[in-house]
């Protein structure tokens, strides 16, 4: 990576940290729950990205096994049981939204329900290529997710 690039990743994690720290400050004493709620998990994304991009910084230093074996074995039992949690949370919403009536609750759920798709399917990919390999290193998992991970609007 370029020096402009890492110096553009270290501004932009700082920009989503005072993110972060604005959208706490602001609901600190809101009483509004479904507000409060709502502005602390947009936080939540911005703490996530600035954990992402964090973790680009960390790769222009060394190109080391992402995974080792004995932590991809781990893996493999964990992500399993997390891929059967994510399928039951999507019938759940599912359901949940064939039944709700009230527009404001839909439009929560739905972005629940969405979120929880796009976790399964992240995670379908990373079981598949963990049973396919013991290891990955840094730049066979960036190809494997870009596509998947970042959403094409």
């Amino acid at each position: 990576m370029s020096e402009d690039l890492s110096n553009f990743l270290k501004k932009q994690i700082e920009l989503e940290e005072k993110i972060v720290n604005t959208a706490e400050n602001s609901v600190k004493d809101m009483k509004n729950t479904l507000i409060k709620e709502m502005i602390l998990s947009i936080a939540l994304d911005s703490k996530k990205h600035a954990s992402m991009l964090t973790a680009l910084l960390s790769m222009q230093k060394t190109t080391q096994p992402f995974i080792s074996e004995k932590k991809s074995k781990e893996l493999h039992k964990n992500i399993k049981e997390h891929i059967e949690l994510e399928q039951e949370a999507i019938r759940t919403y599912k359901n949940l939204l064939e039944e709700i009536e009230d527009e404001q609750v839909k439009l929560v759920v739905q972005a629940i329900y969405h979120e929880e798709i796009r976790h399964h399917a992240l995670l379908m990919k990373i079981y598949d290529v963990l049973i396919e390999k013991e290891t990955l290193d840094e730049g066979e998992m960036w190809e494997f997710i870009k596509d998947d991970f970042i959403p094409q609007y």
